[in-house]
């Protein structure tokens, strides 16, 4: 198997492990509950996540990388919606928003260039991570990890759940989740 395949392949186990852990403690917190609602919930929502993996054409059959140069602006992204949301009291949503409109007019300023085409949806992927709680990112530099971990996410997924929405809060997800569950252990 070479380099580029098994990178796509952990990947999307990573994805797909994560869906599967955050799904089955929703349906633990429930099932304590005595609801078995929850329980069927999580097996069949499993197993349409399952076939989904395996039988929909989620991606290219090319390998390509999104370039570094654009997925360094995810934890700028990040730190923006964070300030505004937690040291200006914005709240998450209308930071987001700010952010997102500012930063879609940077095609416009260059018409011709690539670079600025790309760099709205990197940071809006960040801003994803900066939109966080206070009680799961309580500092700036957690903020700044989960933005780097969610950049090497959106850094490794560019050709993965092509035509699928929600990959950019996917992306800043996994890096909240990381980071979330590295401030556990440690």
């Amino acid at each position: 198997m070479n380099k580029n395949k098994a990178i796509r392949r952990l990947t999307l186990a990573t994805v797909l492990i994560v869906q599967i852990v955050f799904l089955l403690l929703i349906a633990k917190r429930n099932y304590q509950t005595y609801n078995y609602f929850a329980l069927l919930a999580f097996v069949i929502i499993s197993g349409i996540i399952l076939l989904a993996y395996r039988y929909l054409d989620l991606h290219h059959s090319t390998y390509d990388y999104e370039k570094l140069s654009i997925v360094i602006w995810v934890p700028i992204g990040a730190i923006a919606c964070h300030i505004l949301n937690v040291n200006y009291e914005l709240g998450s949503v209308l930071s987001a928003g700010i952010i997102g409109t500012t930063v879609s007019f940077l095609p416009k300023l260059d018409k011709q260039s690539n670079y600025l085409k790309n760099l709205p949806a990197a940071i809006y992927c960040g801003v994803f991570v900066g939109m966080s709680s206070n009680t799961i990112i309580p500092s700036l530099s957690v903020v700044i990890s989960a933005g780097m971990i969610a950049a090497l996410f959106l850094l490794l997924s560019k050709n993965l759940f092509i035509g699928i929405g929600g990959k950019l809060g996917t992306m800043a997800f996994l890096g909240v989740c990381f980071v979330y569950l590295i401030n556990l252990i440690a």
